[in-house]
């Protein structure tokens, strides 16, 4: 999705410009990445056949390959939308829904973001904590789902007893904590990275003798609580893999005969293994580490770390990241990092001599600034990062997770009222498989906020973040995001929830989703040049009827 218009770049930088900006289908036959998977993706499951004495790739990785070329593409399907109020149709192609495309994952960022904001998270204090783990840890885990979901209970099982544990020592008694984690399977050059961003409240829930529940909040942690607490977690990690057959203590070099990935798909085993080290695993370049551009040879490793960031032996903990309660727009911007898709379309570019250029969104320490790739090999990278079907990559815990006592309680403390309170609104944006408002009318409904003015800050604009491969000139910790996360610039926020409590939408219309990323709303596109379009027009109106399905819409389009 796109916006056109006169001076729309300069408007959508500044958050506003209402007038002439129209609704543009997105084209993904002409990005870059879908021109890599359509051009050479044959050529990459044949290499690994070759390699893999015929297994090639799992089926899963790649199906998913397969339907990302089928995503936004008419002849794939559509559906038609019709404006109730001023007659502008438009033809909205089906997405493909999968992990790996910017497009889809962009829109899910969003979702899920606002649903954090709206419904879980609301106005509390929150803190990012990071951890980060060694090497071998994440080619183990990049594989076995239920691993990471063991390493990932360990983690945030000491997080929440450490916050509990504080709260104690103030004089507050049986507290509980709640947190959000996001596994994160990539870095910023679509090395495997597995990793943990988990979004905690930082404080407890405590409930009264009446059964009210309230939150009591908890001050910032220390440079010495988070070191100590990294030197615990650890300790239990290595407790647990231990039993899994991994020894981090003193790690081989030799092939872990236990390893599912050698007997199941001995090439895929390769090329997850090739990613976690910064590798290629087929073509002509098999064996060698991947191009980095910028990169001074000469640069000296900095291993330092910043307030709130200890390392130990492999593993990571960050915790400088903190969003002030009440902060909604800020704390969903920061939602949306942490649930960022893997790779953006703005960050692929071709080069003259037909390689592709992923840039990174900083610099690393050693000055690499992009990741230069081989057709093939940027697909070897994608394959690596997809995840097994049917696995949760967003986990609820303490008082938010599933089946946690009174969670509903601890739900409806979070969405208090707050200086920047905002929920789903009567006659708003918000969609529950049909549109709820007229388009034309969206505009008398309050602004929504929780977005930034910098559109760079949207769907399908951020790489991944994590730490390099391992080779001289680590990039920069994770504590270089904080300077992503100050105070946006939105609209007046709108009135609290109301008091109802929060229902969470089946659906979030995409109209809805931009204007909040953009605090921008988008126009409907004037019929033969006239002005009977609102200025104020969002694009998603209420829906006509489904469109052709896939077997029909070769015929209709010609």
């Amino acid at each position: 999705m796109s916006v056109r218009g006169a001076g729309a770049g300069a408007a959508l930088s500044r958050g506003l410009g209402r007038a002439r900006t129209t609704y543009v289908r997105r084209q993904p036959e002409g990005t870059v990445l879908h021109q890599v998977v359509r051009a050479h993706l044959e050529t990459f499951l044949a290499e690994a056949r070759r390699r893999g004495s015929g297994e090639g790739v799992p089926r899963f990785v790649e199906r998913e390959l397969r339907e990302f070329l089928t995503c936004g593409v008419m002849a794939r399907g559509f559906a038609r939308f019709r404006c109730d109020d001023c007659g502008h149709e438009m033809l909205v192609a089906y997405s493909c829904k999968g992990r790996i495309c910017p497009s889809c994952g962009g829109r899910r960022m969003a979702a899920l973001a606002a649903h954090l904001v709206d419904g879980v998270l609301g106005g509390l204090p929150v803190r990012q904590w990071v951890l980060t783990l060694p090497y071998r840890l994440r080619y183990a885990l990049a594989w076995d789902h239920r691993l990471c979901r063991a390493v990932l209970a360990v983690f945030m099982r000491a997080v929440l007893t450490f916050e509990r544990r504080r709260a104690a020592r103030r004089g507050v008694r049986g507290g509980v904590g709640g947190a959000v984690t996001a596994i994160q399977r990539c870095g910023s050059a679509l090395n495997i990275n597995v990793h943990f961003h988990s979004l905690v409240v930082q404080g407890v829930f405590v409930q009264h003798a009446d059964g009210t529940r309230r939150f009591v909040p908890a001050p910032a942690p220390t440079d010495l609580e988070v070191t100590r607490l990294l030197g615990a977690i650890r300790r239990r990690i290595v407790r647990l893999v231990a039993r899994h057959g991994i020894d981090l203590e003193c790690p081989s070099t030799e092939v872990d005969p236990s390893d599912e990935r050698l007997v199941a798909c001995p090439v895929y085993a390769e090329i997850q293994g090739a990613a976690v080290l910064g590798r290629v695993a087929t073509g002509p370049r098999a064996g060698a580490a991947v191009v980095r551009v910028g990169r001074d040879p000469a640069a000296p490793v900095d291993s330092a770390s910043g307030p709130l960031h200890a390392q130990l032996d492999g593993f990571d903990l960050h915790a400088a990241v903190a969003v002030p309660a009440g902060h909604r727009s800020r704390l969903e911007h920061l939602a949306r990092y942490v649930l960022r898709p893997p790779v953006a379309q703005e960050a692929l570019e071709w080069t003259p001599d037909g390689k592709v250029l992923l840039r990174l969104r900083r610099p690393w320490r050693d000055g690499t600034r992009a990741i230069r790739f081989e057709p093939t090999e940027l697909l070897e990278k994608l394959a690596a990062a997809i995840p097994k079907p049917r696995i949760n990559l967003l986990i609820y815990y303490g008082a938010f997770a599933p089946h946690a006592r009174d969670r509903q309680g601890a739900v409806r403390t979070s969405a208090g009222p707050s200086a920047e309170g905002f929920g789903p609104q009567a006659g708003s944006l918000w969609s529950g498989g049909r549109a709820q408002t007229s388009a034309c009318h969206a505009a008398a409904a309050p602004t929504v906020p929780g977005a930034v003015g910098d559109p760079a800050t949207g769907l399908a604009t951020r790489t991944t973040g994590g730490d390099a491969p391992p080779v001289p000139g680590a990039p920069a910790p994770p504590d270089a995001i904080g300077a992503d996360l100050a105070p946006p610039t939105a609209t007046a926020p709108p009135a609290p929830p109301p008091s109802g409590g929060y229902t969470r939408p089946k659906h979030y219309a995409w109209a809805a989703l931009l204007q909040r990323i953009l605090v921008h709303p988008i126009n409907c596109r004037p019929r033969r040049g006239s002005v009977r379009a609102c200025p104020d027009h969002a694009p998603v109106s209420s829906p006509v009827r489904a469109g052709a399905r896939a077997r029909r819409a070769a015929a209709q389009l010609g």
